[in-house]
């Protein structure tokens, strides 16, 4: 685990200026590159990328909050970014610099008014996993041993500031469409505001528990309003291994099988049962044990999904819709993929250019069983995505292509195939849908 952290910035100054520290940083990073290139032509960006990269991560590492947040978000896209970007940023999912013990007692004494060696009999002052929004630390109490999870200092008062800050960095750096930018951004504030409100991630997975309790081999912590506020939450520890020490122990094919088989079920029933989902589907929030039984954490993220976007976005999983081309054409416009001041000539281009993609990622659906293991596969998603990222006619466009509501179940439905692919899962794929 890295250093921790006695002290975040809280004001917009405090960290207006780390962001500006860290745009001199790969100022430099860059400029260096440049004289090395002058010096050797045939010189790659991959340092360049390595120390942009641990610079980045370094000063957000210490903001926390929403600027570390995004690129938590950015590591599981690996059509979007450089390998040194998504090996770093990856750390942010559960190995970032935890806050100090001073801090953590400050937090409870402002929550509770006493210090979290009152409330609980036994408490780790030492957190045992740090992330974006906040960290967890093991205690005791009613004889069980339990996960206390607190929020950082002034996470949710920094988001919209701190958003603002990395829009520019993100542009610059990776290339993205302003305007699909700024469309989402209104998303991902609503998501990372809800992500700082405890009290709102408990009635979340409340809820979602309550609805997989005739499920086998998928288990949940249960919740303690009384030793939880807006910002900390108190719940059982779950037992497991998150993914990468859970294959480092050389599961069968068959527990494999297993484990990605509940995490479809999850996905699946949440989005067509429930009409919502746990739309954060890292590694840091499965929890695996060796019998294959499957742990699920963190509902800060939730996605509702409103029925304007369900029936049309789903519709599309029976891809001989396609082929209707009237037909289909009105579900791309419902779902803002086309607009109607597009000239006819462009409607044409993003209808195929969007059929491309949704026959791509709908291919799972048109088989009863899928293997996930397949690379090639994975291949063609993320060569579709960089395609994407660098199409003049998407990154020049008029308009947003795409509704905001599709940011987190796309995202979603990525980390679910990129989870499965890792795990080797082959999946029985349920074609009858609510």
């Amino acid at each position: 685990m890295m250093k921790e952290n006695s002290y975040i910035p809280v004001s917009k100054v405090a960290r207006a200026s780390k962001f500006v520290g860290t745009g001199f940083k790969v100022g430099s990073n860059y400029l260096k590159y440049s004289i090395k290139k002058i010096a050797n032509p045939d010189l790659d960006k991959e340092q360049l990328h390595e120390d942009n990269a641990k610079d980045i991560y370094e000063s957000l590492a210490i903001l926390k909050g929403s600027a570390l947040k995004v690129t938590q978000m950015l590591s599981m896209d690996r059509g979007l970014l450089p390998r040194a970007y998504r090996d770093t940023f990856a750390m942010a999912q559960y190995s970032a610099p935890p806050l100090s013990g001073p801090l953590v007692v400050k937090t409870f004494q402002s929550e509770f008014g006493q210090s979290p060696s009152v409330l609980f009999d036994a408490f780790d002052i030492k957190a045992s996993y740090a992330a974006s929004i906040g960290q967890v630390h093991i205690a005791q109490k009613y004889g069980k041993k339990l996960a206390v999870k607190i929020q950082y200092p002034g996470v949710a008062n920094s988001i919209h500031a701190d958003l603002k800050m990395v829009k520019p960095i993100a542009l610059a750096m990776f290339s993205l469409n302003e305007k699909d930018v700024d469309r989402y951004m209104k998303e991902v504030e609503c998501k990372l505001l809800e992500e700082t409100n405890y009290e709102q991630e408990m009635q979340y997975a409340n809820q979602i528990t309550n609805a997989f309790k005739d499920f086998n081999g998928i288990v949940f912590p249960n919740y303690y309003p009384e030793l939880s506020t807006q910002k900390i939450l108190t719940m059982d520890w779950l037992n497991g291994m998150h993914l990468r020490d859970f294959l480092e122990s050389n599961p069968s094919q068959e527990i494999k099988n297993l484990v990605g088989q509940r995490l479809w079920d999850f996905y699946e029933y949440q989005i067509h049962e429930m009409r919502m989902v746990h739309a954060d589907p890292h590694p840091g929030n499965f929890l695996i044990q060796e019998d294959g039984t499957l742990g699920i954490i963190d509902f800060g993220c939730v996605k509702v999904i409103p029925d304007s976007f369900y029936l049309p976005y789903f519709t599309l999983l029976d891809t001989s819709v396609l082929k209707e081309k009237e037909k289909a054409m009105k579900i791309f416009e419902d779902l803002e993929f086309i607009h109607s001041t597009d000239s006819k000539q462009e409607k044409n281009e993003y209808f195929d250019l969007f059929t491309s993609m949704i026959e791509l990622l709908a291919r799972p659906f048109q088989s009863n069983q899928f293997d996930f293991a397949n690379s090639s596969y994975m291949n063609e998603i993320y060569q579709m995505a960089e395609e994407l990222k660098e199409n003049e006619k998407i990154r020049h466009s008029k308009h947003a292509r795409g509704s905001q509501h599709g940011l987190y179940i796309n995202r979603t439905y990525f980390g679910l195939y990129t989870l499965l692919h890792e795990l080797g899962s082959t999946i029985q794929i349920k074609k009858e849908l609510a």
